[in-house]
Parts: C-alpha cells; sequence; structure tokens
C-alpha cells in the first residue's frame, strides 16, 4: 500500500517508529529532569533565590522592562516591513540602474550582523559627532537587518508565481505597479505568511541585543536583578521569569499573525485577486474578460 507522496509503512515499520518515538520521549524527559535536578542541588529553588520576586516593585520594573521591549520590538517590525517592501520593490525592477543599488543595500543590510549594526550606531557615530540613544541604535539596527531579510522574503514570493500571473495583468492594460501591487504581491504575501512571521518572531528575540548598549529591556533588568547580592544573586530566577515572558510574548505575537493570515485567507478582496490571473476562456473576447475584471461594469 502506497500514497502519493511515499509508501505507506508496514507493521515493522510502524512497531520500529513507535519504539524510536518513546525512547526519543524518555531521552528529553532524562535531558529536562537532569537539568532540573541541577539545579534543585544548586539551591536554585530555595526561597532566598526566589525571595527577590515576592516585591511588588520588583515586578513592576519587570513591567516596565516588557513594555520598553514591547516599544522597540513594534517600531522595528513595522519599520522592517516598510524597509522591506521598498527594498523588494526596487530588487523586482526591470532598470538595472535601479535594481543594482538596491540589490548592494540589501546585501550589506543582511551581511552585517544585528549586534556588530548596534555597536556601530551606539559607540561608533559618536565618533562622528552623531550621539544616539540606545532606544534608537536598537530599532534602526533592527530595521536594517530584518528589512533585509523581508526583502528577499517577498521577493522570493513574487517570483514563485507563475509567469502567467504578470502576463495577465499587462494583458488587462494595468502598468507595472499596478501588476505588483494588485496581482502579485498579494498573494506572494500569503504565500510567504509563515516566513513572515518566523521573521517577525527573531526580531523580537533580537530585542534582547540590546542589553549590551545598556538599553534597559528585559534582559538587561534580568541581568540587573540576578546580580544583586542583597536577594541572593538570583541570576537562574529571572532568566527563568523572563525566558517565560519572551515564550509567552513570542506565543502571542505567533497567534496574532495566524489570525491575521486566517483573516487573508477569507477575505473577498484577496480572492479577487485571482481572477485577473485566469486565462481567457475559449470562445470569450478581450472586451468580456476586461468587463470580467472591472466587476461587470462596461467600458
Amino acid at each position: 500500500m502506497s500514497s502519493v507522496l511515499y509508501d505507506v509503512p508496514g507493521p515493522k515499520a510502524v512497531a520500529r517508529n513507535r519504539v524510536l518515538g518513546v525512547v526519543t520521549i524518555l531521552v528529553v524527559l532524562g535531558i529536562i529532569g537532569f537539568f532540573v535536578w541541577r539545579l534543585a542541588d544548586t539551591g536554585q529553588f530555595t526561597a532566598q533565590k526566589w525571595s527577590a520576586f515576592t516585591y511588588t516593585n520588583v515586578w513592576a520594573q519587570i513591567g516596565e522592562a516588557t513594555m520598553r521591549t514591547i516599544a522597540a520590538f513594534v517600531v522595528a517590525a513595522l519599520g522592517a516591513l516598510a524597509l522591506g517592501f521598498v527594498l523588494a520593490i526596487g530588487r523586482l525592477s526591470d532598470h538595472k540602474w535601479v535594481r543594482w543599488p538596491f540589490t548592494a543595500v540589501i546585501e550589506v543590510f543582511r551581511a552585517i550582523p544585528v549586534l556588530v549594526f548596534m555597536f556601530l550606531l551606539y559607540y561608533g557615530f559618536p565618533v562622528l559627532g552623531i550621539r544616539m540613544e540606545p532606544y534608537w541604535a536598537v530599532v534602526i539596527a533592527l530595521i536594517c537587518y530584518n528589512g533585509s531579510v523581508l526583502a528577499e522574503v517577498i521577493r522570493a514570493g513574487v517570483e514563485s508565481l507563475p509567469s502567467g500571473q504578470a502576463e495577465a495583468g499587462y494583458a488587462v492594460g494595468l502598468r507595472k505597479a499596478g501588476v505588483m501591487r494588485l496581482v502579485l504581491l498579494p498573494q506572494a504575501i500569503r504565500a510567504m505568511m509563515p516566513v513572515i512571521i518566523a521573521q517577525l518572531v527573531v526580531t523580537l528575540k533580537d530585542t534582547a541585543l540590546g542589553f549590551i548598549i545598556t538599553y534597559p529591556e528585559l534582559l538587561f533588568y534580568a541581568k540587573y536583578i540576578g546580580a544583586q547580592p542583597s536577594v541572593g544573586s538570583p541570576i537562574i530566577p529571572a532568566t527563568i521569569i523572563v525566558g517565560a515572558i519572551y515564550i509567552a510574548l513570542c506565543l502571542l505575537l505567533s497567534y496574532v499573525a495566524t489570525l491575521v493570515e486566517k483573516r487573508l485567507r477569507r477575505s473577498p478582496r484577496v480572492g479577487q485577486v485571482a481572477a485577473p490571473v485566469q486565462p481567457p476562456q475559449q470562445g470569450g473576447t478581450d472586451t468580456a474578460l476586461i468587463v470580467a475584471q472591472r466587476g461587470g461594469r462596461a467600458i
């Protein structure tokens, strides 16, 4: 018995897969258990280590640090999406004098690590007489790097579409801008939405690099509270709490992005995008096709 993509495993293969699955689960549980035992053996679960988190002021500071992380992420995400669209459209230009500079910018921004970019903005620019706040150094570095990555994602989505999509748009009288805006980009965004979501999650996590240039976000405060000997230097408890907050933020972002993706799939406007790219049916005229594209209104 077989399916389209692969041969259905027989009884021996099914039994072997079940055994491997059970062994894998036991190994993972063993590793987790070992780390929990080591944490308990080194006193990381004692009341003294967690006493700092019984104070209201500590949680207020954690809340402020979380808001700073979100503030940096929101601006960086919106800026990266905007920059990604601009760079992708420039990269897809038919004119070499436009395409090559945009390509160079994308490759340079992608090649520079985010942390190096932050160092350059925060420590390097003052040499030139330009002083920048840690917040803007974090945001601009994230925008440049993630915008260049999203540009390649969008470009790949557009180029993955069949050539007939653009040709049908040109056939009904659309220019390059109209074909890109009405036909190609909506479909490319839908196709690449999982990759865009994954890159936005990376953007959220990369805000943690801001603690190196003294931006007071979550990781910065975790390091600060973990270095306080008066409360037992709870670096491990602080890391666990901050890590849980990062996980919650990433899950929330993924949930919101999933809702947006479902809304796009149900959108009637997106559903109409496929109409212009259908080949003309046999027996139809160009005039009838144009009328159909314009919602049934005669020219």
